[in-house]
């Protein structure tokens, strides 16, 4: 099965223009605001100064440089002007490298129609950002039956409970790892058997949606880490996801593969793109072997396709 993404737009000056699989938003578009104390910090070594009567203050901030899939399930990265002290998204504080100012924001499969980045300088100025989110047309199926219950038994439960914690508290770990910043590649090639945000409807209450992608290349094929990171959960035997591997990738972005035959890493690994993890199967709660691969950005579940070039 092949698989094409549709361009995105670059903005340059107010002018759309279609590019492939990526966006650019220039620095002329945003307005600033200025929220500076009425004592402006001297900055005396800033390459940016302008002079506010007899004092130095920092100029109003630059709007961040972005690149990314700006779509539900998609993602930015994203480089902040000099002197930056915070950058929130929707109200939401967003972690940076405090040397070359880089970030990574992560846009849920059910993000509202646009975000908002603010950029508050040292000196109090701030710069708004607001991008507008392209909505997905979904794979949804409606169905004339009842939504089961869900859950399992008291026994199920203290069985499945500490496997949930384990997957919870992994995809919580940051390690440092920085494989956020490179271009993903491909796990492992196949057919597409499950694609991501797929969802049934039961009788007009929705059942949970499709987390991930799944691969089906056959039973035991490798399968290699899709960005550098560090393996922060890596078990059998767990009741619904039977073998899995998940990866820090970093500034809040983790990888997590399920369903394994065999694992070849363990947890605490540092591990490089295109390294060996393991072998697909069809272990846990699985109806034939696949790799399902989902990515989380903190709770936000995104999209491996728009991480991805097209299937070599």
């Amino acid at each position: 099965m092949s698989w094409r993404r549709v361009a995105p737009l670059v903005l340059i000056a107010g002018l759309a223009l279609a590019t492939p699989q990526a966006f650019v938003v220039s620095a002329s578009e945003a307005e600033p605001t200025t929220a500076a104390s009425p004592e402006a910090r001297v900055i005396a070594e800033a390459d940016d100064q302008v002079h506010v009567g007899s004092r130095i203050a920092l100029a109003t901030p630059d709007e961040a440089n972005l690149t990314g899939e700006l779509e539900q399930g998609g993602w930015m990265r994203g480089v902040a002007p000099a002197h930056i002290s915070s950058i929130t998204a929707n109200g939401e504080p967003v972690a940076f490298d405090p040397q070359d100012k880089s970030f990574f924001i992560g846009l849920d499969r059910d993000a509202g129609s646009a975000i908002e980045l603010v950029l508050t300088q040292v000196d109090g100025q701030t710069r708004k950002q607001t991008l507008s989110i392209a909505p997905r047309d979904w794979q949804i199926e409606r169905v004339n039956v009842a939504k089961g219950t869900g859950g399992g038994s008291e026994a199920w439960w203290k069985k499945r409970e500490p496997e949930w914690l384990a997957i919870r508290d992994a995809r919580a770990r940051e390690t440092g790892a920085e494989g956020w910043r490179q271009d993903f590649i491909w796990p492992v090639t196949g057919r597409i058997s499950g694609r991501f945000g797929r969802q049934r409807i039961y009788r007009g209450e929705p059942g949970s949606y499709h987390s991930g992608i799944d691969i089906a290349p056959g039973n035991g094929a490798p399968f290699v880490a899709p960005a550098d990171g560090t393996v922060v959960l890596a078990r059998t035997g767990f009741s619904l996801e039977g073998g899995i591997i998940i990866l820090d990738h970093g500034a809040g972005l983790n990888s997590a593969f399920i369903h394994l035959s065999q694992l070849a890493v363990s947890e605490g690994d540092k591990v490089e793109q295109g390294q060996l993890l393991g072998n697909v199967g069809a272990s846990g709660r699985a109806t034939g072997p696949h790799l399902h691969w989902s990515l989380m950005w903190r709770d936000a579940r995104l999209d491996p396709l728009l991480f991805l070039p097209p299937m070599p």
